[in-house]
């Protein structure tokens, strides 16, 4: 089991870069979770752990792609009409018996093993039944409508590999080569807990100056679509001492720590000098925007994930890198979200040297380009713009200026979340 180092990663005074960030995590994180095999109808949206190799074909047989005639191609006479005798039927789980002799057809449905012999099939809409016969036309080809075997999956070929988390899709394609069982990753077990004494638990009174906690509903939400195990630790108070005992009580039951807010150099943000005080903190402020008070570190063993307190900062971060440290954690392969070209429709300036994400919607534009237009509000503590906004424009480091019609690089939430 893949374990974290114990050297510190320091930047010194420099805030790191958004890809050093990501090259740490990739870098100190492995899978840290154990192996049990469950039925395969329990195992949507768990991840693989084990390659699933086919013990057989599948199809197992040629088979009819159509409702029609299999018959000899050799039969068939090249520029005219054929007529063949009807011998039988075959069906789906229904077979014919034995082997059509030449100059014969046999009526075939959609999935029937083909007949020993016959190599082609007419659909029916093009034959002409009479009698006992078929009449067949000139010009098909050798082979048409006629499925191999082995077509979708050839005999011991790996289906599905090992890291993938299992879709609907997954399950039905381990079910074609008889799998009852699947091995899999245990759930990471996932610690969350806020901190901030203006923060008050939904349902509970609002005094003045406090707000509800919606970070940490938008965590548990993000974490459960993950597939993992979490234990919800409520809101902790913004004193050094609680924020040191409840991080010390998380990390000897669960396999990541994450929290929201106290990130920060404020007076009352403990939890950067807790978890140093427990452990180390490998990296803490990145040059991004939003997110900048974004840490990784460890308590003992148990890798911890510091996100920020602004409720779209804590958002982003968890997407872009939080996300791919859980599933590594978890045991599941890691590849970058995909991005996809757009036209901005909108003007942006920002600082050489930040990677910065700017939320937008998505519209039709010229040319089959689609057009992203930008949230009209840019303040990392306005939640709605991502409920509002269909992803996110990432604009790396080097670029200073986005202008109407600049091409910039999209990110759908539906891949990340």
């Amino acid at each position: 089991m893949a374990q974290l180092s114990d050297d510190c990663f320091a930047f010194g005074g420099r805030l790191a870069t958004a890809a050093e960030a990501l090259d740490e995590l990739d870098r100190r994180l492995g899978v840290v979770v154990d192996r049990e095999t469950i039925a395969l109808d329990a195992a949507l949206g768990r991840i693989l752990a084990e390659d699933v190799t086919s013990p057989r074909a599948v199809p197992p047989h040629d088979n009819a792609a159509v409702d029609g005639f299999a018959v000899h191609h050799d039969d068939l006479a090249p520029d005219r009409d054929t007529r063949l005798g009807i011998v039988g039927r075959a069906a789906a789980g229904h077979p014919f018996a034995g082997s059509p002799p030449r100059g014969t057809a046999v009526r075939v449905l959609t999935g029937a093993p083909m007949p020993p012999g016959p190599d082609t099939v007419f659909m029916q809409e093009d034959c002409r039944v009479e009698g006992e016969d078929v009449i067949v036309p000139p010009g098909i080809k050798k082979g048409a409508n006629r499925r191999r075997a082995g077509e979708d999956i050839a005999s011991g070929a790996t289906i599905l590999g090992s890291g993938r988390r299992l879709r609907a899709q997954d399950l039905g394609l381990a079910a074609s080569v008889g799998r009852t069982t699947l091995g899999v990753h245990r759930p990471l077990r996932v610690a969350v807990f806020s901190t901030g004494d203006e923060v008050r638990d939904i349902g509970a009174e609002l005094p003045a100056g406090c707000i509800f906690d919606a970070n940490r509903h938008v965590l548990l939400g993000l974490l459960r679509a993950l597939g993992t195990a979490v234990s919800d630790l409520g809101i902790v108070p913004d004193r050094y001492e609680a924020v040191h005992a409840a991080l010390a009580r998380a990390a000897a039951g669960h396999d990541l720590l994450v929290t929201s807010g106290g990130m920060s150099t404020g007076e009352e943000d403990h939890v950067r000098a807790a978890v140093a005080a427990q452990g180390h903190i490998h990296f803490w402020r990145l040059a991004i925007r939003p997110g900048r008070p974004l840490a990784f570190g460890q308590i003992g063993r148990v890798p911890f994930i510091g996100l920020p307190g602004n409720p779209v900062a804590m958002m982003v971060t968890f997407l872009r890198f939080a996300r791919p440290a859980i599933l590594r954690l978890a045991g599941a392969t890691v590849t970058p979200p995909m991005q996809f070209p757009v036209r901005a429709r909108f003007d942006y300036k920002k600082k050489a040297g930040r990677r910065e994400w700017v939320r937008v919607r998505l519209a039709a534009g010229e040319g089959g380009i689609p057009e992203a237009t930008k949230f009209p509000r840019d303040g990392a503590g306005i939640l709605t713009s991502m409920v509002e906004s269909d992803g996110l424009v990432e604009l790396p480091e080097e670029l200073t200026r986005v202008e109407p019609g600049t091409i910039v690089s999209y990110m759908p939430f539906s891949e990340v979340a």
